[in-house]
């Protein structure tokens, strides 16, 4: 089955490397969120579905910051993959692999990355025609090296992964610098704190901080 991200939106992935993952608890807090990252260098988010407001947020930069991909994570049932093509998400991610979930999502044509940690997990995302594969949570679960030698069988498949989950400045030059990733999921750039906080500047730091490092890595590469 042929992958749902468009080649277009997966450039778009692979050029950020880097995907702001969020808790947001005023919907009014997306639009400069969204110009906060956008003035660091990131134009990738992913508005978790942790909080009642992740959707009105995302509706909200759709309309006020187009240019920003904002898709929606931390999405758990069929449903809320219906919720979530309604505002417009430009892709969808799991932490889990559920495939009720994912039958949804590819019967609605959302871009949809489901959560992988085991081989069993990523065998059965694949046989469903899943290209693109959360790595969740990726430095409890053995990092890099734990990620390389799990996918090794399945390189013919041409499985690309985003790794989240104890990620941060320091360790996710391993990450980028493999094939296997697409890019890597940053919730450090604009913690829960900083947001409630309003605190845009900061997250405009850490985000310009990223992409400082990731010029670097591929520099190096």
């Amino acid at each position: 089955m042929k992958s749902l991200f468009s080649a277009d939106l997966l450039q778009r992935i692979e050029r950020c490397a880097v995907i702001a993952v969020l808790v947001i608890d005023r919907v009014e807090h997306g639009p400069p969120l969204a110009k906060a990252l956008l003035a660091g260098g990131i134009d990738v988010m992913e508005l978790t579905l942790r909080t009642p407001e992740a959707i009105g947020a995302l509706q909200a930069i759709r309309a006020e910051v187009p240019e920003m991909v904002a898709g929606i994570g931390t999405i758990l049932t069929a449903e809320q993959v219906d919720e979530v093509v309604a505002a417009d998400a430009a892709f969808g991610v799991a932490p889990g692999f559920n495939r009720r979930v994912v039958e949804k999502a590819q019967e609605r044509g959302l871009p949809f990355a489901p959560g992988v940690t085991t081989a069993s997990e990523i065998e059965a995302a694949a046989e469903m025609g899943c290209r693109e594969l959360k790595f969740f949570p990726a430095q409890p679960s053995g990092g890099m090296a734990y990620l390389s030698a799990t996918a090794a069988p399945y390189a013919h498949l041409g499985l690309r992964f985003i790794p989240l989950g104890g990620l941060n400045m320091g360790n996710m030059a391993d990450y980028l610098k493999s094939d296997l990733v697409a890019a890597i999921g940053g919730s450090w750039i604009a913690p829960r704190n900083l947001i409630k906080q309003e605190d845009w500047s900061a997250i405009t730091d850490n985000a310009a901080e990223a992409k400082r490092l990731i010029e670097r890595i591929k520099a190096a590469s």
